[in-house]
């Protein structure tokens, strides 16, 4: 059976080697430390289950500092002790989150007592969250929903890199589910215990960027009136998940290309290196191989982040998935609302025959949509109307195509010709992904270009 740990915190030396032993006795494994910065120290070596935190202590002697100090022990039950029985500070700490409060001399049969309903009540509640979320959320790679043999891939490939510490980039249109893997590759990795920071490489401003990733330190530039502790270090021994990378600014991309060689960098305004483990997986719906051709992108922070590419489909090319993840969302619209929910057939041959542009964000939004106008718990193809009127989000299958005189080579090519302008619109020109969005290669879509003489 593994040994709950407990973080002893108190300035006198007699006092901790006295209730170590006691403690000990109890089958605990106990590490003490003399003050809050001995403590801070102690915490990121030795994950204690419970604190057991003096009230009064150098080099302050003020109850407030360390009362203050309660927000670092965030997640973990805290018993304050103190040589003086106050009961506005035991009010006091309790408010602030602290467990118990327990007064010297203390009584080692009632510290016992308490210690152990601490950390059997918090056990337990961990062990319940736990449950829950092992109940409601699909497990292991499976939080990749989707039936396809596109999905099916990527599921295989998530589980046999996972617990590697080998960079990946996921690569793909937007709303496919970049993070969720990314998020699963972090879940099923032996970091798994140890943050996931996500940073969005496109929503920080190019100039607040490098003091977000490296934090910087106090008079560092005006407004900076303490040390502040930057993404990456948050992000040490866990994982560090950088999204759209493809519109992080080159002169940030250079400082990062040192940290992932090095593993090491400097806070803004800092002398003081510092070194950090982290795993990086990277996510991007740009074509970044167009983006090292353009110059707006590094070549060698583009091998560096690579590593392994995981690449995701549009809905359009996986449609097979829908009923699936229809499934799977309305399951969890249930849990929220509280009520039971379902799907006509006509009302899922309706989402089938979309196109969703946006993906599977696109889709769930949608299905959220209908579900919260829908009266009776049974969605059908009359709720979806009163959202999307006939002829609206629908498919351009050959069944709604208008009638021509035209010759069907001639009708091909104009169908051909709009629906390559679609897409290069749509991907802003980038030849790659619009042939992706298609269903050819890159080199199949260039020869249709220069056939019909486009220009874009």
């Amino acid at each position: 059976m593994t040994q709950n740990k407990i973080l002893l915190v108190d300035d006198e030396p007699a006092f901790r080697e006295l209730a170590s032993r006691w403690l000990a006795k109890q089958d605990y494994h106990v590490k003490t430390a003399g003050s809050l910065d001995e403590a801070r120290s102690a915490l990121t070596s030795f994950d204690a289950d419970l604190v057991l935190l003096d009230l009064s202590m150098p080099p302050h002697f003020d109850p407030q500092v360390t009362l203050d100090a309660m927000d670092e022990f965030a997640g973990r039950p805290v018993i304050i002790i103190t040589g003086h029985a106050d009961r506005d500070l035991a009010l006091k700490a309790i408010e602030l989150g602290a467990w118990d409060f327990i007064a010297k001399p203390i009584d080692p049969d009632m510290l016992a007592v308490v210690v152990r309903r601490a950390i059997t009540k918090t056990t337990l509640e961990r062990e319940l969250t736990q449950l829950k979320q092992a109940s409601h959320s699909p497990q292991g790679a499976s939080a990749y929903i989707g039936h396809s043999m596109s999905s099916q891939k990527v599921r295989a490939l998530v589980e046999r890199i996972a617990p590697t510490d080998v960079r990946v980039l996921v690569t793909g249109p937007s709303g496919t589910g970049k993070e969720v893997i990314s998020r699963t590759l972090h879940d099923l990795s032996h970091r798994a215990a140890k943050p996931f920071v996500s940073v969005h490489c496109g929503a920080i401003p190019a100039d607040l960027l490098e003091s977000e990733l490296f934090g910087y330190v106090k008079g560092a530039f005006t407004g900076a009136e303490k040390d502040k502790v930057g993404l990456l270090s948050l992000a040490d021994s866990g994982t560090l998940f950088l999204d759209e990378i493809g519109e992080m600014p080159l002169a940030m991309q250079v400082k990062l290309l040192r940290v992932l060689q090095e593993g090491t960098f400097f806070p803004v305004g800092g002398r003081e290196q510092k070194y950090i483990d982290i795993r990086v997986i990277s996510a991007t719906n740009a074509d970044l191989l167009e983006k090292v051709r353009e110059g707006s992108f590094r070549e060698d922070l583009y091998y560096r982040i690579k590593g392994v590419n995981i690449e995701t489909q549009a809905l359009a090319q996986r449609l097979e998935d829908v009923p699936v993840l229809l499934q799977s969302f309305l399951q969890r619209l249930q849990r929220q609302q509280a009520k039971q929910l379902q799907l006509s057939p006509e009302a899922v041959q309706w989402f089938r025959d979309q196109s969703w542009p946006g993906n599977v964000r696109e889709l769930k939004n949608a299905l959220e949509s209908v579900a919260s106008i829908c009266p009776q718990g049974r969605i059908t193809i009359d709720d979806i109307q009163l959202l999307y009127p006939t002829g609206e989000r629908t498919r351009h299958t050959a069944a709604t195509l208008p009638t021509s005189d035209a010759s069907l080579d001639e009708q091909v090519r104009d169908l051909e010709i709009r629906l390559i302008n679609q897409a290069l619109e749509k991907q802003q020109g980038n030849r790659t992904q619009a042939a992706k969005q298609l269903g050819i290669s890159r080199q199949g879509l260039i020869k249709k270009i220069e056939r019909y003489g486009l220009t874009f």
